[in-house]
């Protein structure tokens, strides 16, 4: 399952997205939040759950939406069995699934230029998988012992 949520910062480019994964990538998704609008909500209610979803089953990915993407890859990365990367770039997005096994994808709604932008990070994400080179699963198992 493919989850999303977002803060008042994302909100919108959250909108944005889910309907560009629904209807041109046609993939299902879930809204973990918010429904609506609230300039005053916090980050943390929206990414905690979401990565606790996500971290459920291997095969579940997420979208994390805030002002700058940092404060809800931060709050994501505090979940065993979630592997969240800001993506600031088509390449550092594609490296973080194929080097890194991430499983979230979170976003900077106030710093990417376009909603464009936006959604080719979002494709690359979803399209690229993890390589499974015998480097990188040394390497991401050194950091899964740590949630031992």
């Amino acid at each position: 399952m493919l989850y999303i949520a977002s803060d008042h910062a994302g909100f919108q480019l959250k909108k944005d997205l889910t309907k560009y994964i629904k209807t041109e990538l046609n993939k299902d998704l879930e809204d973990v939040g918010p429904e609506v609008f609230n300039e005053t909500d916090d980050f943390p209610d929206y990414a905690i759950p979401l990565a606790k979803k996500v971290a459920k089953e291997k095969e579940n990915f997420g979208i994390l939406i805030c002002g700058s993407g940092q404060g809800t890859c931060i709050a994501a990365n505090k979940i065993k069995g979630a592997y969240a990367i800001v993506g600031y770039n088509i390449r550092a997005t594609e490296l973080g699934r194929k080097d890194n096994n991430a499983n979230i994808l979170c976003l900077g709604a106030r710093l990417l230029p376009s909603t464009d932008f936006a959604k080719a990070i979002v494709k690359k994400f979803l399209d690229t998988k993890f390589d499974g080179d015998e480097r990188f699963i040394r390497r991401n198992k050194k950091i899964e012992d740590l949630e031992k």
